[in-house]
């Protein structure tokens, strides 16, 4: 993947798209309003798109699934990629996570506050245009402030045509939430005798159609039964489907082994090519994660693909899966299922943490009234001052630390509203 490096480009030029401040000062950032879809990049080709950066400070953990991306190659009708965007950049639930990998990074900025740096580095090329835009769908009362939105895209630019065998980049968003078990099967326990000879109840994370190949995939799992779920085997049907081609082209033997861990994981790990990047609990409940790069081996289809996994030995576990799948392909495209509503793609949360985002919102919206009145230095700084440290217990589950922090930032509030 690196064999361009030493190549001498005579015919390429490297720009960037980003949100530096047009006006030469340090507001380097777009400010989404709620409801808005802003163009990120409009290129007109040769082209290839090879890294895409963003990040936020304190916004809600929501942001996460609010902010839906899409991009369009070579002036086609239907998006290539419909994806929220933290998904997109592995991060999984809503929980941003260390991701050290080939083709997705995820790093941590400043230690007490909630700001992440997300990188994606699939190299995306078109012939005639891009187009990559981005929506903030609003949660009223829960997550609906502005969020100022730093990003940077960098790409190329080529005299000459792209060569005719590149496929463009796709990536698409799929959750069942929960899954059904399977009607004679025993819920929710680890059935080392289940069997399953169709896959035709299993969780799909892609179906393609055309001429192409997967090179990706991240997978989320909340384990609403406990005990390990992990037993699924990933089932894929090359040019073929599930009820018509058995076995499958590819039969796995375990959910560990497609993300490349030692049995049942229980301590995440994140590599080039895969991770188990979350693991809430030892016992295999809550909230995981994981992700695979078909980088050294891609699945190849020549006119469709129906990547699957079981959800329990024999399809017996009732949990919420939730998946990205990357891959490439010759246009057209298959349509995409429609994106679900906001709403229906947050994660599941404890009440507590509910009640406290709430809380953060309010307090939110009292900080931005401040800043939209001119208040002094002396209020703003001591509401950041709380502020920050709330948001980012908040994000790791100490409700009470961040409850106090937001109850604080009120008390500031109330002071702000009644000084003389």
């Amino acid at each position: 993947m690196f064999e361009n490096l030493a190549r001498i480009g005579r015919n390429v030029r490297t720009c960037r798209w980003s949100s530096w401040d047009r006006t030469g000062g340090n507001d380097d950032y777009l400010l989404l309003q709620p409801g808005d879809t802003v163009t990120l990049l409009s290129e007109t080709g040769p082209g290839q798109i090879n890294h895409i950066y963003w990040t936020t400070i304190n916004a809600s953990r929501f942001q996460f699934r609010q902010l839906v991306l899409r991009t369009w190659w070579d002036h086609e009708d239907i998006p290539s990629v419909e994806v929220p965007i933290g998904d997109l950049f592995c991060v999984p639930h809503c929980l941003p996570q260390p991701v050290h990998s080939l083709m997705a990074v995820v790093n941590s900025g400043h230690g007490e506050v909630n700001t992440w740096g997300l990188n994606l580095y699939f190299p995306m090329p078109f012939r005639e245009s891009a187009r990559i835009e981005l929506t903030y769908d609003p949660l009223p009362e829960l997550s609906d402030a502005p969020i100022s939105f730093w990003y940077h895209i960098d790409l190329e630019r080529y005299d000459d045509q792209l060569a005719s065998d590149l496929g463009r980049f796709h990536a698409q968003w799929r959750r069942e939430n929960p899954t059904t078990p399977r009607p004679g099967s025993t819920p929710n326990i680890t059935d080392w005798r289940g069997l399953n000879t169709s896959a035709r109840e299993n969780f799909v994370a892609l179906e393609a159609e055309g001429c192409g190949q997967m090179v990706g995939l991240h997978l989320q799992v909340d384990n609403l039964g406990g005990g390990w779920y992990g037993e699924g085997d990933d089932m894929v049907f090359v040019d073929g489907r599930p009820g018509e081609q058995w076995p499958p082209a590819l039969h796995g033997t375990g959910t560990e082994e497609v993300f490349g861990g030692g049995a049942c994981p229980n301590v995440a790990y994140s590599g080039p090519y895969t991770g188990f990047h979350l693991v809430e609990n030892r016992d295999f409940s809550g909230k995981s994660a994981m992700y695979r790069w078909y980088i050294a081996d891609p699945i190849r289809f020549k006119r469709s693909l129906v990547w699957t996994i079981e959800h329990g030995t024999d399809n017996n576990f009732a949990n919420d899966y939730t998946s990205v799948a990357y891959w490439y392909q010759a246009e057209p495209h298959a349509p995409f299922p429609p994106l679900i509503s906001i709403e229906h793609r947050l994660p599941r949360l404890p009440e507590e943490i509910m009640v406290a985002e709430r809380e953060r919102a309010t307090v939110e919206r009292m900080f931005l009234t401040m800043r939209q009145q001119g208040a002094g230095e002396q209020w703003v700084g001591r509401m950041w001052q709380l502020f920050n440290p709330g948001c980012f217990a908040l994000l790791r589950g100490d409700t009470e630390t961040a409850m106090a922090r937001f109850a604080a930032a009120k008390e500031v509030y109330q002071a702000y509203l009644g000084r003389v």
